[in-house]
């Protein structure tokens, strides 16, 4: 069932709708079953983006998806390592330049097919929604998307800041 009519919606009406919406889907996202070859992983929705960025965007240096998940270095490499340990992603050194480490995700077939599977859900249900729009259109919903969740982390805090 469509909330939205072809003559749009007030805020007022938006807000409630997006309020009665969301947590629909928060639900739906959270019974979504994690592949049994990653259930041991014990992944949570920050590993979910590591591993979209290393399928879709391929390996990356630590730093690289340090400032896409908007964490700090340290903490991505914390998830690597009990990531790595588990199978799940593999470190190799950058042959440009050794000190740096590229992250992948693993060449073991079961792992990523299960790594690929798991996303490709939720990039199914997102392509289908955004083919319909015009190109504009989906830039603008992903800055509105990105305008709720900054809203809604409530007020800056000074690290937050940097």
């Amino acid at each position: 069932m469509s909330t939205a009519t072809g003559g749009g919606l007030s805020a007022d009406e938006a807000v409630r709708a997006m309020l009665l919406f969301m947590p629909r889907v928060a639900a739906r996202l959270k019974r979504t079953p994690v592949p049994e070859r990653l259930r041991s992983a014990n992944l949570a929705p920050r590993h979910l983006s590591m591993l979209s960025y290393l399928v879709f965007d391929g390996p990356m240096p630590v730093k690289q998806l340090a400032a896409r998940l908007q964490v700090a270095p340290t903490t991505v490499s914390l998830m690597v390592s009990d990531l790595s340990r588990q199978g799940v992603v593999e470190r190799k050194s950058d042959p440009a330049d050794r000190r740096r480490t590229i992250v992948t995700i693993t060449e073991e077939p079961e792992t990523r097919a299960a790594i690929e599977g798991w996303l490709a859900n939720g990039a199914t249900a997102w392509r289908s929604a955004f083919e319909p729009l015009a190109p504009e259109d989906r830039a603008l919903f992903v800055r509105t998307i990105e305008a709720y969740e900054q809203g809604a982390s409530g007020p800056a805090r000074p690290q937050d800041q940097d």
